[in-house]
């Protein structure tokens, strides 16, 4: 995130990074990705703060866990995976009831963003570390990701209630009259995503946001980070988000023996969409600021909206 976060006190860290036996010098904050808050330690660990509010921490920990386990025990050297702290916990809570911590060995190398184009090249390197990671057997710990919507509730109660007035913040009202101007294409969406979702392919292993966000480049080799999402899932879950053409989906079936599902990597294109909605939506009916966050997150419902109503039979018919 940009922003940092709001009421937490930086002082908590140097204290917890003692469970790592680790004492740092420097803690410098990296505004660098979306959903959580990190730090870099000394040039050496990256420190990941979640806020467990929004997703639970034993939902969390599993996601840790089963993401040390592919690094350390089947031996995917291609997953960035939590350190273990001394007494082999992956997460840290860092108070009662909001923030945990987990830590990471800081990795040179560069990362794409989110939507950035790829070569053929680049997109046949990832879909080889997508067939070694569906091979292999789940951990223990890998949670399952059912294809339900991450908050369908709120969604669907902002469009029924799209002319009540919003008071959260300075994108509440765009943000309502944006949802109602869009409310057909959502509702069409959201049935069609229950039609599709019944016949979704058997689960393996995923990461779940394998985009260039969460690709890291160094040298020759490509690692992949942010595993907070891993879980059992169908694998189009993962391709819809590297394959463009027939050649990805192609090299990927010969080397796992499963030719995807056009229809199935439709789904998990829809739901991505539905559920970032349905994030934006939470956000903007809470209490926030107009920050580099926000204004990230305003664009990105307005796009997200826009690209819904031209999927929709209106949209193409224009």
């Amino acid at each position: 995130m940009r922003d940092r976060p709001d009421s937490f006190d930086e002082g908590l860290l140097r204290p917890a990074l003692g469970a790592w036996g680790i004492e740092a010098r420097t803690l410098d904050y990296a505004p660098v990705g979306f959903g959580d808050y990190h730090w870099v330690a000394d040039g050496r660990w990256f420190i990941t703060v979640a806020d467990v509010r929004r997703r639970s921490f034993d939902g969390l920990r599993l996601a840790m866990d089963t993401a040390a386990a592919l690094h350390e025990e089947a031996g995917l050297d291609f997953v960035v995976a939590p350190l273990r702290a001394t007494d082999g916990a992956t997460l840290l809570r860092l108070d009662r009831h909001r923030w945990a911590m987990s830590i990471y060995p800081f990795s040179d190398g560069t990362s794409g963003e989110f939507g950035q184009e790829q070569t053929a090249e680049d997109r046949a390197a990832i879909i080889d570390l997508l067939a070694a990671l569906h091979a292999t057997p789940p951990p223990l710990t890998t949670p399952l990701r059912p294809l339900e919507l991450s908050d369908r509730a709120g969604l669907e109660q902002a469009l029924q209630d799209s002319r009540l007035p919003w008071l959260g913040g300075p994108y509440s009202e765009p943000a309502r009259e944006l949802i109602a101007e869009h409310a057909g294409a959502l509702r069409r969406s959201l049935s069609e995503f229950d039609d599709m979702a019944a016949n979704a392919g058997e689960p393996v292993v995923t990461h779940g946001e394998p985009h260039p966000g969460n690709l890291l480049r160094s040298g020759e080799r490509r690692l992949l980070v942010d595993w907070d999402t891993v879980g059992l899932a169908p694998p189009e879950r993962d391709l819809w988000l590297v394959a463009r053409d027939a050649d990805d989906l192609a090299r990927y079936a010969a080397a796992t023996g499963h030719t995807p599902s056009p229809a199935t990597l439709e789904l998990y294109r829809l739901r991505w969409a539905l559920d970032d909605v349905a994030e934006f939506v939470a956000w903007f009916r809470a209490p926030h600021g107009r920050t580099p966050d926000a204004e990230q997150s305003w664009a990105s419902l307005k796009g997200t909206l826009q690209a819904l109503a031209a999927a929709s039979p209106e949209g193409q018919a224009l």
